[in-house]
């Protein structure tokens, strides 16, 4: 699994994954918000699948 996400990429999609988290638990607490998930797990990794099918690398370190 090469790294392909990172910089603002990172950051933005962990954050982001951390905000719909939070909507499960407070807020209008809607199941939607497990979504987050997905970007959390990917800043985590910094892999994203998407990325490796459409050959897009925001690692500065490849």
């Amino acid at each position: 699994m090469q790294k392909n996400v990172g910089g603002f990429d990172k950051w933005f999609r962990i954050i982001l994954g951390i905000v719909l988290l939070a909507l499960v638990f407070i807020g209008p607490q809607t199941p939607w918000g497990w979504l987050g998930l997905i970007p959390l797990a990917t800043g985590l990794f910094n892999f994203c699948p998407l990325y490796l099918l459409f050959k897009v690398n925001t690692h500065k370190g490849n």
